[in-house]
């Protein structure tokens, strides 16, 4: 495409190519009538310009400033139909190369800033965030009603007996449901949606009851036992309508447990009374999701069969595996610890960790805000910077402000949470350094792999997790547990999200 039209000799006659050689300097352009009696000086004869690639350059300003390479400006010529022996006749340089070459050294770099068309990909509603947030916090007030379930009388481990059976099937209902997010969310990216409902109808239920038969397997008493099989039903109905967009429909399925939380807190109500709140919830949670998820079997099916291997959802069946026992170790590790340590039924009489837990769980509508608000960022970093350490640069600078930004936010939380806590204990320096290691590993484990990471992410916390449970139950501080195994998987994730993150192939 970048040879001359003509290639055979003479083909144009015997003049063309002796016209070729004596206008490779300046075009041929038509000449001014002379009048016999008028005197003209020599560089008044013809009507040139000083270069004619300076009009050229005048005309294709914004081409040349916008263009990154000499190539980017040929292309531009070609297209538009110069050939090399018109960039002879016209500008008097052998091919279009040169002449692209010498526009881009003619005229200066201008490249552009983001335009305000753009569409982001990565805007995120912040009041559906706030929502989410509150969907995530508001099933605690679910213990409140259900506190009674549990027998204070006999312990295990320093806890209420059927508080444990209740933490091993948080521990599967977690762990469970994030591997069938993710999978319900990879067909939902593919346009799947009927897959996906099959996936939530069969994934859901199947979850529940796995959850449910672990805390039988552990014992407790009758209540303790059906208070975690509700809680199972209901974490799986959670996932459904979270997976589909359907937030604001799980806050009305929790009004119930909020509303009598409220009534519980202000005068005494007899446990039938809860139990029948509680029932209320999850019927309603149950009820909703059944509903979103006949809507998606009801869609289309697609032609073209499509398989997801179940290999891919291991990582993040153990990422939730490791984050609920971090969580639960946050929460409930100084009563484990005192119980192990003294060897006596009873755990700790006041622990400062209710308050932390709200501000944890409060924290996750921002934290989802915050992850879409860095992929927003670094895309548009991406697009005006003009190097990759630039691009390096805008990108840590963001990640660490977004950080900060969550970690400065749970510390407020706490305070708030702990004033309005009745009879509880302020955090102390040690228990708020845990509490915001625990949260800045979490964000950066979330953030890691929503870049495809999921298998370190997984690992990292795995081995944080397991970690702090052996420490705990040989006896060691649960709180410099925290500072310790938060501190080391926060210390790993940082170092992977800052190579990890910089390279500009991830966040296209």
């Amino acid at each position: 495409m970048s040879g001359p039209l003509r290639l055979v000799p003479d083909e144009a006659g015997p003049e063309w190519a002796e016209q070729t050689v004596q206008l490779r300097t300046l075009p041929r352009k038509r000449r001014r009538p002379v009048l016999p009696a008028q005197r003209t000086e020599p560089d008044e004869q013809l009507d040139l310009s000083p270069d004619p690639l300076d009009e050229l350059a005048d005309r294709l300003a914004d081409v040349c400033a916008d263009a990154v390479h000499p190539y980017e400006i040929a292309a531009y010529l070609e297209s538009d139909g110069l050939s090399d022996e018109q960039a002879a006749l016209l500008y008097g340089r052998p091919d279009a190369f040169t002449v692209a070459e010498e526009l881009f050294q003619k005229v200066e770099r201008r490249y552009p800033g983001p335009s305000s068309e753009f569409a982001n990909p990565w805007r995120a509603d912040p009041w559906r965030c706030v929502v989410r947030g509150l969907v995530f916090a508001l099933p605690g007030l679910g213990y409140l009603l259900g506190a009674n379930l549990f027998a204070a009388t006999r312990m295990r481990f320093g806890l209420p007996s059927g508080m444990l059976a209740l933490s091993v099937s948080t521990l599967v209902s977690w762990s469970w449901n994030q591997a069938l997010a993710h999978r319900s969310y990879a067909w939902l990216g593919r346009g799947r949606r009927r897959a996906a409902g099959i996936c939530l109808a069969v994934g859901a239920p199947v979850g529940a009851l796995t959850a449910a038969i672990a805390g039988y397997v552990v014992g407790g008493p009758l209540g303790s036992l059906g208070f975690a099989a509700g809680q199972s039903g209901y974490l799986a109905a959670a996932t459904v309508l979270l997976v589909l967009g359907r937030e604001k429909f799980l806050l009305v399925a929790l009004a119930p447990s909020a509303i009598g939380a409220g009534v519980v807190l202000a005068v005494d109500v007899p446990q039938l009374a809860r139990t029948v709140v509680l029932l209320a919830s999850l019927g309603l949670a149950l009820g909703l999701a059944t509903r979103e998820i006949i809507r998606c079997l009801r869609s289309e099916q697609d032609a073209t069969v499509l398989r997801l291997p179940l290999r891919h959802e291991i990582p993040h069946l153990l990422f939730g595996l490791a984050v609920g026992t971090l969580t639960l170790i946050a929460g409930l590790g100084a009563t484990v610890h005192q119980a192990v340590r003294t060897g006596a039924a009873d755990g700790a009489a006041t622990s400062p960790t209710g308050p932390a837990m709200i501000a944890l769980t409060l924290s996750l509508g921002l934290a989802e805000w915050l992850l879409f608000r860095y992929r927003a960022m670094a895309v548009a970093a991406l697009r005006t910077s003009h190097t990759a350490a630039e691009f390096v640069r805008r990108t840590g600078g963001v990640l660490l402000g977004c950080l900060f930004i969550y970690l400065t936010t749970v510390a407020a939380l706490d305070a708030a949470a702990t004033v309005l806590w009745p009879g509880a204990p302020a955090l102390g320096v040690r228990e708020l350094g845990a509490l915001l290691l625990l949260g800045g590993s979490l964000w950066l484990a979330l953030l890691l792999n929503a870049f495809g990471l999921s298998w370190s992410t997984a690992l990292i916390c795995l081995a944080a997790a397991g970690a702090e449970c052996a420490g705990l139950l040989t006896g060691v501080d649960p709180t410099l547990l925290q500072l310790i195994g938060c501190g080391a998987a926060a210390v790993v994730l940082t170092a992977i999200a800052g190579p990890v993150l910089g390279r500009t192939t991830k966040h296209r």
